[in-house]
């Protein structure tokens, strides 16, 4: 049980901290899509797939303190940092999770360098990705209508989940 939580920690140790709650969630969401071995349960949410459970794995590991969680006043809201600490490093040393690959941990940084509104984007065309490339484009339009995502921000998105799989794929 505990071994989910271990590569949730793993996970943003790797990313050397990951700032935004939702960015955190949009990157476990396009790791589990590209086949990396996380469990969450997702579901459609407004800003696009959201996991309850991985809400919740992160409020755990802040209590453990394996996780920091910095708030970060921006005025008109609050932005959240994750990191992963000592004992967290211990804890997933001692839950012997699988070391993060090459690939994930390039996959991760790419991530970690785009903006939440893109991964948001991108999460979402592969919410949808059981659809023909078209039908994923028009659903993205109707779901996420008021973030007027451009032609090349979509082809943009394509390419990026493109680029990662064949990195996968490779390794």
């Amino acid at each position: 049980m505990l071994e989910e939580h271990a590569k949730i920690v793993q996970f943003i140790g790797a990313a050397d901290g990951i700032t935004g709650r939702k960015k955190l969630q949009k990157m476990i969401y396009i790791a589990k899509k590209l086949q990396y071995s996380y469990k969450e349960k997702y579901e459609f949410h407004v800003y696009g797939p959201y996991s309850e459970e991985l809400t919740l794995r992160v409020e755990e590991l802040c209590n453990m303190g394996f996780l920091y969680e910095e708030r970060q006043d921006k005025g008109s809201y609050v932005q959240y940092k994750y990191q992963m600490t000592d004992a967290g490093e211990h804890f997933t040393q001692m839950a012997q999770v699988q070391e993060v690959s090459p690939a994930l941990n390039s996959c991760i940084n790419q991530m970690k360098n785009k903006s939440s509104r893109f991964l948001e984007l991108v999460s979402t065309l592969l919410y949808f990705d059981n659809m023909p490339k078209e039908q994923q484009i028009e659903k993205l339009h109707v779901v996420k209508g008021k973030l007027n995502f451009s032609e090349d921000e979509i082809e943009e998105a394509f390419n990026f989940v493109m680029n990662l799989m064949n990195e996968r794929a490779i390794q």
